[in-house]
């Protein structure tokens, strides 16, 4: 059995991710990392673990964990991991961080829209950054340091990459982007109280929300040109989904790119045979409560005749492909594992 530690297992992402692994079948979860609780019964805060779980919480330092598991996973803030991943560590195990601090290859750029100085700037070139439908599984499979992309990175690029990859469109691409409360981690707010959130929706962060770089990096990166979005997140009053709408001008808006049909080409043969990616039929779009509960992204794409543009739309659920079920996929490839392993689950509803 493959051990695992989970270091910030009371947040959203983490209390997800211990979800996944008490039941994975490969898995003992031999560690519940929180500073918070250290000490205290993990089920006593969590109560849904109650007859699942007799962990204790602890706080050991990274050095000690990297000793006794094949797989850590990090559930912390940015400018966290950076400062406790070191080669001595990834020596001994492998590293799912899902935070941000590996995701961005640019040291500067991370300072810049992070706001905090990288604490292991040499190790950027070695992460691997985690999205199995778009880089090789076989650089997923020989690292030790995976970066797990964010939510709603993970809808924008899965989404978009078929037309970055064939040069359809022209920079920036628009994403409207929605969320629910549980994306901004599980801490005292009070933008987050019931009464400030219910019955309201807000954008917030415009022009300067930290997934903008991390999408605008790996589009360029499957497009092999310089891409931009203009990337617009909102708050809505549900507890977990990610829908992202995006609109994209055709570089020759002539009808021949704007085809569906050919448009649906583009995306079968880039995820036809993706497990986790759902293509829609005509006429039907994603919505959030169809994969709630679930490592599936859903995605639609059509164009306008009358103004020439394509839209994609495109749901996940950020707690899962969004963060701890992506985790679990990368660790699954990491181990050599059949991939879909622990996260058979059908989507809840409602």
């Amino acid at each position: 059995m493959l051990k695992a530690g989970i270091v910030g297992s009371t947040g959203y992402t983490g209390i997800e991710l211990v979800r996944l692994l008490q039941k994975h079948s490969q898995v003992e979860l031999v560690h519940t990392g929180s500073r918070s609780f250290e000490g205290r019964p993990y089920a006593d805060e969590i109560g849904s673990f109650r007859e699942y779980s007799d962990s204790i919480c602890s706080n050991r330092a990274i050095e000690e964990l990297a000793a006794e598991c094949d797989v850590i996973f990090l559930a912390l803030p940015h400018g966290i991991a950076s400062l406790q991943i070191n080669e001595g560590v990834l020596a001994q195990s492998c590293i799912i961080d899902l935070g941000a601090d590996y995701r961005l290859k640019q040291q500067h750029i991370y300072e810049q829209w992070y706001g905090v100085e990288h604490g292991s700037p040499h190790l950027l070139s070695q992460a691997v950054y985690g999205l199995p439908e778009l880089i090789g599984r076989n650089k997923i499979a020989e690292s030790n340091l995976i970066a797990n992309p964010g939510c709603y990175t993970t809808c924008s690029i899965v989404s978009l990459a078929p037309l970055a990859a064939a040069g359809i469109g022209v920079s920036p691409y628009i994403i409207d982007a929605k969320s629910g409360v549980s994306g901004a981690g599980r801490k005292a707010s009070q933008g987050l109280l019931f009464g400030e959130v219910n019955e309201s929706i807000k954008a917030y962060k415009l022009k300067s929300h930290r997934h903008t770089p991390e999408i605008e990096q790996e589009l360029s990166r499957i497009g092999s040109t310089p891409l931009k979005v203009q990337f617009t997140p909102h708050l809505v009053p549900m507890n977990r989904g990610i829908l992202t709408t995006a609109y994209i001008r055709p570089v020759s808006v002539n009808g021949e790119l704007a085809d569906r049909e050919k448009l649906h080409k583009l995306y079968l043969d880039m995820y036809g045979s993706e497990h986790f990616i759902r293509l829609l039929p005509e006429g039907v779009f994603p919505e959030t409560r169809w994969v709630k509960g679930s490592n599936y992204i859903d995605i639609a794409v059509c164009s306008d005749e009358r103004t020439g543009m394509i839209i994609v739309v495109a749901a996940l659920d950020n707690l899962m492909k969004g963060a701890a079920g992506q985790a679990v996929q990368n660790m699954n490839i990491r181990f050599g594992f059949e991939e879909t392993t622990g996260l058979e689950a059908i989507p809840l509803f409602p």
